[in-house]
């Protein structure tokens, strides 16, 4: 599961290690379900290969959905179910498979007793990219929409996937994807994408990273301690 992430908005950055020119700089800033996000799919104007990136709303839309709220439910799909599910199957027997550019993601940590938001990335600032899917959605004034959705897959066990959300639910995490597998991703048959659906066995690193406390409301006098200072990384 993942529900809030920083994503590689940096043109740059989306050339280097995706092969994807951005027309616009973008500073990263941390979103949320309908936020609007790079992605990255194979052009759509019969180009053949060819990647492209466009902005999208993280929270898939099916055609169906009547308002934007919709993908507040949406922003994740389980792997196990996304070919049958009706919020996804369309996308994904379209085979409108994306990449989710990615600095880092967060994950609440219970193991203190209550949610500690922790952040996950690679070792030196490596971005990476989440399979997802991706659609068009009509908005009801007329303007057409894309938005997109991240894969999930079980974690349990995982060394440090499994350390996340409750006690008692299930351990999930995205799916990440090994760069020399971008393009067999997007351009695979549907039929053969399940096979990169797998949980990420290479190294990551996860730490605390607490949401900074919310500014008090007018008129109160209540104090806000500063945060703590943040965490040394560990890697598992």
């Amino acid at each position: 599961m993942c529900a809030n992430y920083i994503p590689v908005s940096r043109r740059d950055r989306l050339l280097s290690f995706f092969g994807v020119d951005r027309a616009r700089d973008d500073a990263p800033t941390e979103t949320w379900p309908l936020g609007l996000a790079p992605f990255i799919r194979l052009a759509q104007d019969g180009s053949g290969l060819e990647r492209v990136v466009d902005d999208g709303i993280f929270g898939l839309l099916p055609a169906f959905a009547t308002e934007i709220a919709y993908g507040r439910r949406t922003y994740n799909a389980r792997s196990e179910t996304v070919d049958r599910l009706p919020s996804f199957r369309d996308a994904w027997r379209s085979g409108w498979r994306c990449i989710i550019p990615c600095e880092a993601i967060y994950e609440p940590c219970w193991e203190s007793g209550s949610a500690v938001r922790w952040v996950i990335h690679q070792e030196g600032a490596v971005p990476f990219g989440v399979a997802g899917l991706w659609r068009p959605w009509r908005h009801p004034d007329g303007r057409e929409l894309l938005s997109f959705a991240m894969l999930t897959v079980n974690a349990d066990g995982h060394p440090v996937m499994q350390r996340f959300h409750r006690p008692e639910d299930e351990k999930r995490m995205v799916v990440i994807l090994d760069p020399e597998d971008y393009g067999g991703w997007l351009s695979c048959r549907v039929q053969d994408a399940h096979a990169y659906l797998r949980r990420w066995d290479k190294p990551l690193l996860a730490e605390p990273s607490p949401l900074p406390p919310r500014a008090p409301k007018a008129g109160s006098v209540r104090t806000l301690r500063p945060p703590p200072p943040p965490a040394t990384g560990s890697l598992f």
